[in-house]
């Protein structure tokens, strides 16, 4: 499996990285949307991990690109507790959707296993 991260966040783009050393999943990384349809085409991810958390990016054209893949990646979304009401209008194009508490937590196994093991509540 090979996983495709579009965050800038540095605490957890060096989380996400270091998760995947230690699983074995090699994890590209997107720091703006605007990278990422060379990305998709290089990496051709199983999952992307998308967070929904950054201002000033066009979550829009980030989906486009997504659903204009094929075969689609996975996707999961993450946000924050406070953030969720506003990242709400952007989950329904996730396969799922978590907290950055629940990502951390489910990290390892997300990053070994994709979603399956962990679908859409």
């Amino acid at each position: 499996m090979s996983v495709l991260a579009v965050c800038k966040d540095l605490f957890f783009t060096s989380r996400i990285g270091q998760t995947g050393k230690l699983v074995g999943t090699p994890v590209a990384f997107v720091e703006h949307p605007d990278q990422l349809p060379s990305k998709l085409a290089d990496a051709r991810p199983d999952l992307v991990i998308v967070d929904l958390t950054t201002s000033g990016w066009d979550y829009g054209a980030l989906f486009a690109a997504l659903e204009r893949r094929e075969p689609r990646p996975s996707v999961l979304g993450f946000t924050t507790h406070v953030l969720a009401k506003t990242t709400q209008s952007w989950h329904g194009r996730c396969d799922r959707v978590v907290t950055k508490e629940t990502l951390t937590q489910e990290l390892a196994d997300i990053l070994a296993h994709g979603l399956t093991a962990h679908p859409r509540a």
